[in-house]
């Protein structure tokens, strides 16, 4: 049963900061500690297809991306940009059921804090979050005030591909088109909304593949 005391809210760190969920009725830009935004998963069914699969990104804990992607540029990225979704409570179910057509692979939950800049500090701005990883195993309890899903698949390695060299994924991203589009077209959409959140927003994967020679060519 869902509680309607808690409010419902959406952490979008992917295509939902460019095309967001339905009935929302507050949004708010914040960042995630502790975790790296990569285009590190498969897909086959928005950006690409079975045969020729594109790339989207996915949020992974810094500590397990470290474990298996040595070779990344960007070692001491660890924080992720994205906006919170407040959801109207009247379609809290409406929703939940479009996230999960958005996730076919089934998600799990965990607690974290979204962070915000207020003036030269970094604030709370979500205590205790609830975001969605990779497998389908529901959380049993809340123990915030304030519940917040998010439309990540953290560490699921049988979707995710790990690590590639900048220049080959570039080529991947130019040359994949799915259901929903180019896949290029995903990168300079999902990197421009990351500019646009805050003076303070950023993300070196996003910005290296943006500025990537293949990409700038096509």
């Amino acid at each position: 049963m869902l509680d309607s005391t808690i409010p419902f809210v959406v952490f979008g760190y992917g295509s939902l900061i460019f095309k967001p969920p339905p009935h929302t009725i507050a949004q708010v830009p914040g960042f995630l500690k502790g975790y790296v935004r990569r285009f590190a998963q498969k897909s086959h069914d928005h950006r690409g297809t079975p045969e020729s699969p594109g790339r989207v990104v996915t949020l992974i804990h810094k500590e397990d991306w470290d474990k298996f992607s040595s070779s990344d540029p960007f070692p001491d990225d660890d924080v992720v940009w994205g906006v919170a979704y407040t959801i109207d409570p009247a379609y809290e179910a409406e929703v939940r059921d479009y996230l999960d057509y958005r996730e076919k692979d089934g998600y799990t939950m965990e607690s974290v804090d979204i962070y915000g800049i207020d003036g030269d500090k970094e604030v709370v701005v979500i205590p205790k979050a609830i975001v969605r990883s990779s497998i389908n195993i529901l959380l049993s309890a809340l123990t915030s005030s304030t519940s917040v899903m998010s439309d990540v698949t953290i560490t699921r390695l049988l979707v995710n591909i790990g690590s590639e060299p900048l220049d080959l994924l570039a080529e991947r991203i130019w040359s994949s088109v799915g259901p929903s589009g180019k896949n290029k077209d995903y990168l300079y959409n999902l990197a421009r909304a990351i500019k646009d959140l805050s003076p303070n927003s950023h993300d070196s994967h996003l910005s290296a593949l943006e500025a990537s020679n293949v990409i700038q060519d096509s």
